[in-house]
């Protein structure tokens, strides 16, 4: 009687276990899912975590539930500040100049190399779910479900495997409903429904919070009758004061848009909400004002629904039991000005557009609240998901995992520079490539569309800046001129150089680059 009271206890324990570790992952090899959720333009200065003026404003719970129960990257970069090659780099984990995806009307070759394809092929079921912008069809993925071209807010068309086109092409489903909405719901559906035999790699790919920043209903009155703070350099008005060498992206740009989209609503290219809209009878100043306090309030109650998703998609992962066992990355494929230097949009090399917003959760491994500032590149994070997949890191990446990093130890000789090159030039924001150290910004506007894609094919003058960002972190002065950093400047255009390099970017078949550095590098 004994022994079948114990031969019936030791069938129990193994019938729970067994239903236990099929409730939470099912993955006889154990290695962890990944989820990879990314928004569009989602600044750093709108987290929360970063500190700055919004950080009391900004509407980011959930974040920063990631960033307590996990690790906060304060030096992650983009090499290539636009919405197309920077999710190129990430698929790829190459710099611009190799993987060829250089502006925003370039496309991925489905054929080149990917980091999906090779999760794919080392046993992971793969998903892609909202904006690609890459053009051409996704590969590497066993299913995905993507948004044409930009997609719209509300009331988005998907296509899939089944019924896929080119971007620009009329295809697909629409589907009702609010986009960032959709995009978790199709999200956790997949999740749910995927092969529980396998570890799952996910990207979630959010529209939010790119142009034109229109929001769901339940936000319409987030903060109505509150005045946002304004960013030290609002009434930067041009380059005169502070040595800049270009124009830029000024937020009455942005108006300007919104005044055509009221006079030709039905054939404007998109959108906005809060209309209308007027600055008659406002000097500049006030003006100014008022555009953006319009600009950060759309854009902020845009961003609180991708916090309310990111809540969903971690509460789903708790509820099931998988979140022990998977790897959770929230980022934003570039920075975006909020008005400073009265800016918006993104592309220079100045820290608002440069900086990548990064947060990982991963309990068997991450400490909770950890924060790390070695430089980290998009160019990196294949690299990242290759190593907590166990597969070696694929020969065509560029970067490097940092998952050392993230456990907390120290990885001999990595990098102390981040290279980074704007190809698609405009006369307001010219072509440039410069390097960032912890301290040092070099930065050369060479001014020529060169032989790209899009842009404007009008140079201008090439230039150079020069930033201590120890002494002047809002990069609000231009020091390429002060005598004291002479010699400094010499030395870290020895080491542009080198970066340049070191990323395979090589100008030698375009002659155009070639007389602009032979003309203007020493100047």
């Amino acid at each position: 009687m004994k022994t079948i009271k114990t031969t019936i206890l030791i069938w129990l324990t193994c019938l729970s276990s067994v239903s236990f570790a099929q409730k939470e992952t099912n993955n006889p090899s154990n290695r962890p899912n990944i989820i990879f959720i990314m928004a569009d333009d989602h600044t750093a200065q709108s987290w929360g975590i970063y500190g700055g003026i919004l950080k009391n404003y900004a509407k980011t719970e959930n974040i920063r539930r990631m960033a307590k129960n996990g690790a906060v990257l304060d030096n992650a970069f983009c090499t290539n500040s636009l919405c197309t090659p920077s999710r190129a780099s990430i698929m790829t984990g190459q710099y611009s100049n190799v993987n060829g995806v250089y502006t925003l009307e370039d496309a991925l070759d489905p054929e080149r190399p990917n980091i999906a394809k090779e999760l794919q092929k080392s046993g992971y079921q793969t998903a892609l779910i909202g904006k690609w912008h890459l053009k051409k069809q996704p590969t590497g993925f066993d299913y995905f479900k993507v948004m044409d071209n930009q997609g719209i807010y509300f009331n988005p068309t998907f296509k899939t495997k089944e019924d896929w086109k080119d971007d620009g092409q009329t295809t697909g489903k629409v589907d009702k409903g609010y986009n960032t909405d959709l995009v978790t719901d199709f999200s956790i559906d997949w999740i749910k429904k995927r092969d529980q035999k396998k570890p799952f790699f996910l990207m979630t790919h959010f529209k939010a919070t790119h142009e034109p920043w229109e929001y769901p209903d339940r936000y319409k009155d987030l903060y109505k009758n509150v005045e946002i703070p304004y960013p030290g350099s609002i009434l930067d008005f041009g380059p005169e004061a502070n040595g800049r060498t270009f124009k830029g992206q000024q937020l009455e740009d942005l108006e300007n848009r919104w005044e055509l989209y009221q006079k030709h609503p039905d054939t404007y290219w998109t959108s906005y909400p809060g209309m209308p809209f007027s600055i008659n009878g406002l000097d500049s100043i006030q003006a100014r004002k008022k555009i953006y306090q319009k600009f950060v309030k759309d854009y902020l109650r845009c961003a609180a629904a991708i916090d309310d998703n990111i809540g969903r998609i971690l509460d789903h992962l708790e509820q099931t039991g998988l979140a022990k066992n998977t790897v959770v990355i929230y980022t934003s494929d570039q920075g975006y000005f909020l008005g400073e230097h009265g800016f918006f949009d993104k592309r220079t090399m100045y820290e608002e557009s440069l900086r990548m917003p990064f947060v990982i959760c991963y309990p068997k491994e991450i400490k909770g609240g950890s924060r790390f500032n070695q430089f980290v590149l998009n160019i990196d994070f294949p690299a990242l998901f290759a190593d907590y997949a166990g597969i070696p890191k694929p020969s065509f990446i560029q970067g490097k995992s940092f998952r050392p990093i993230l456990e907390g130890k120290t990885i001999k000789n990595w990098r102390k520079y981040a290279y980074y090159r704007y190809w698609e030039h405009l006369q307001i924001l010219p072509a440039h490539f410069g390097i960032r150290s912890d301290r040092y910004k070099l930065i050369f506007y060479y001014g020529s569309l060169l032989d790209m894609t899009g842009g404007n094919k009008q140079p201008t003058t090439p230039a150079w800046e020069f930033y201590d960002l120890k002494n002047d972190p809002k990069e609000l002065h231009n020091a390429y001129h002060d005598e004291k950093y002479q010699q400094l400047i010499s030395q870290m255009k020895v080491e542009l150089l080198k970066q340049k390099q070191l990323a395979g970017d090589n100008d030698a078949n375009r002659p155009a680059m070639k007389e602009i550095m032979s003309k203007y590098w020493n100047k």
